[in-house]
């Protein structure tokens, strides 16, 4: 099979390339590709002649897209756009994927995790570009499968996983992280599982949540990942107002994997992911 990934240089895409080495992979990132040039893109895509198209590249940056609006729209909506009329004019079955900012992270009672049919009202920037990129695909390749995922890490980073266990690994005083925003974490190999079971699956379409099970505070990912790393620097749960931003963050994004249950397919927990990532990235800095 023939797979074209866009922004497959980044996190995610580095992690799809190898785990579907099998395939023949098409790597569509910038500068050679560029999804904000609907007519070059097309052209390049057609002539690539991909089975399958899979949408990773978007600015992601929730900060700079609050600062960026324009931006934002251009490479989250008007990407997309371009990215499934491309896949569209070659016949290329498109696989998208989109984010948890979708919500607004303020759900009724708890515990509470966000269904695939719930009633998407982001509160920033970058959930609203990335909500108006699902609608430009799901119009023009209602066909297409959406893959909502969250608090992201994988091989190389950069991610907030990285950034801990830098910051964990150094003498000091004790870190304050987090503890009224909740969520998935989750792996990109955990995502590459969800694309490959969905590569077998091509009667799957629309909005499909693809993070780990289970839900954490990033206090509590924090903890568990210093527990795995065996660091010893103190942490300390807070308060987002603590730290403030200038894109508010939710209060709670946990996605429920509705649709994949159904399928009969289910994503590891986000500890278990957790774990079997510090073993393969950290094992050998740790000896």
């Amino acid at each position: 099979m023939r797979i074209l990934i866009t922004g497959g240089k980044g996190m995610l895409g580095r992690t799809l390339q190898r785990e579907l080495s099998g395939h023949e992979i098409i790597v569509a990132d910038l500068p050679e590709w560029d999804i904000t040039d609907d007519e070059a893109f097309t052209g390049k895509t057609v002539a690539a002649a991909p089975d399958v198209v899979i949408h990773c590249a978007a600015m992601t940056k929730v900060d700079d897209c609050e600062t960026n609006r324009d931006l934002a729209f251009r490479l989250n909506e008007d990407g997309s756009r371009n990215v499934a009329l491309a896949a569209k004019a070659c016949g290329a079955r498109l696989i998208a994927i989109s984010t948890d900012y979708v919500f607004a992270g303020d759900p009724p009672g708890e515990p509470w995790a966000w269904k695939e049919t719930d009633i998407p009202r982001p509160r920033t920037v970058y959930g609203a570009s990335k909500l108006a990129g699902e609608r430009m695909i799901g119009m023009i390749l209602p066909e297409a499968a959406v893959l909502r995922i969250a608090w992201l890490y994988g091989a190389g980073g950069p991610s907030f996983v990285h950034t801990m266990a830098r910051l964990g690994a150094a003498e000091g005083a004790p870190l304050k992280v987090v503890d009224d925003q909740r969520g998935n974490p989750t792996s990109c190999k955990t995502v590459a599982g969800v694309v490959k079971f969905l590569l077998g699956r091509p009667d799957v379409s629309g909005v499909v949540h693809a993070t780990c099970e289970d839900s954490c505070t990033w206090y509590e990912l924090t903890v568990e990942l210093f527990r795995l790393l065996g660091l010893k620097r103190a942490v300390e749960p807070c308060t987002t107002s603590e730290f403030p931003r200038p894109a508010p963050r939710p209060k709670n994004s946990a996605l429920k994997k509705s649709v994949l249950n159904l399928l009969g397919y289910r994503t590891p927990s986000w500890r278990d992911a957790l774990a079997e990532f510090v073993k393969e990235e950290f094992s050998s800095a740790n000896g």
